[in-house]
């Protein structure tokens, strides 16, 4: 097929073929200006995500419309190491998993509150990743036990 025939054969294969995904320039370009970030959580407006600064490691909260962090008080605490971090999608809730005092923790903090409450996990087990869903109200934890990877499912209040 050569012709006229062929470049309108090509041009209806790209017309119907799916857009092709688009970097944000103008919010990347924000990001990086913050340093080294890794493991992101997007919820409708909100990125959570691990960002170093200072040396050490902290959660922040970016409020994509209006390209701020968030303030996060009582989260960030000078005796813990985040590993992990989801946000619901209302960015009221955040999951995290952090290692305190030797120990490694499932945390569930609540923006309005400025509240951090400590999810109990059962049986026993060390968490290493967790995703909270868009409504806030069920975890999906990533958890060690006895040298073997698990996934728990949570129902919040």
């Amino acid at each position: 097929m050569r012709g006229p025939w062929a470049a309108l054969l090509l041009l209806l294969i790209i017309g119907c073929s799916d857009p092709r995904p688009q970097p944000r320039s103008d919010l990347n370009g924000l990001l990086r200006q913050a340093g080294s970030r890794r493991d992101p959580a997007l919820g409708q407006r909100w990125l959570a995500s691990l960002t170093q600064r200072g040396g050490r490691e902290r959660i922040e909260l970016i409020d994509l419309r209006n390209r701020k962090p968030v303030p996060l008080p009582g989260l960030n605490r000078a005796d813990g190491q985040p590993i992990d971090v989801s946000v619901s999608a209302d960015g009221e809730r955040l999951a995290v998993v952090e290692q305190r005092q030797g120990r490694t923790e499932l945390l569930l903090y609540r923006r309005s509150q400025a509240a951090v409450q400590r999810i109990p996990i059962e049986p026993a087990g060390v968490p290493r990743a967790v995703s909270l869903d868009a409504q806030g109200k069920r975890l999906a934890v990533q958890i060690s036990r006895d040298g073997r990877w698990q996934v728990d499912l949570i129902r919040l209040p």
